[in-house]
């Protein structure tokens, strides 16, 4: 069984921001094979998918984004997932909007739902797929840039990206993170 773990934070007031792109990924997913979620044992939700018979578990961390390594442990251990068949998926700040990028190990790049996905697990080599949020600093904070919405130029652009991302997944599930690397990691919308 492999398990695609999209990064987010609960609660409706959080929806649509750059922060939840991983929550809308695995919506998107859920979606495309007409399933729903349901709550699991521990702080997430999850549908079950069969890929081209392959089970895959899609979930959707309930523990707000700087805890998620909590629930992704939670579910690794509950369903005996392995660490080659995980792949988590996240914003990226520091990659361009509409871009994606692929990596079967890496550090978390300052991305607080990896760090603590990494701490978690005492180890740095799963899986990950960032979405691009925009290379531009913000003049804020950045917490209130990654908390906020996309702008409706940006929105068209992440509407585009997101069943790329969803076709990634579903290629690392199929053919593995390094087929998924060389056919996804060049896209750009």
């Amino acid at each position: 069984m492999k398990l695609i773990a999209g990064l987010g934070n609960p609660e409706k007031r959080h929806e649509n921001t750059r922060h939840n792109i991983g929550f809308e990924v695995i919506d998107e997913m859920a979606r495309t094979f007409q399933t729903g979620f349901t709550s699991g044992k521990g702080n997430f939700h999850y549908a079950k998918i069969s890929h081209r018979g392959e089970p895959v578990l899609l979930l959707k961390p309930m523990t707000y984004m700087n805890l998620s390594g909590h629930a992704v442990v939670a579910a690794m251990n509950f369903y005996k997932i392995g660490i080659g068949d995980i792949l988590v998926i996240c914003d990226d700040l520091n990659i361009p909007l509409g871009s994606i990028r692929l990596r079967a190990k890496g550090s978390a790049g300052g991305q607080n739902g990896l760090k603590h996905i990494i701490q978690c697990l005492g180890r740095e080599d799963f899986a990950r797929l960032r979405v691009g949020i925009g290379m531009d600093r913000p003049t804020g904070s950045y917490s209130s840039f990654v908390l906020g919405r996309f702008g409706e130029e940006d929105r068209k652009i992440i509407d585009k990206i997101i069943p790329v991302c969803a076709d990634a997944a579903l290629d690392f599930v199929q053919h593995g993170m390094e087929h998924a690397m060389n056919h996804f990691n060049r896209k750009s919308i």
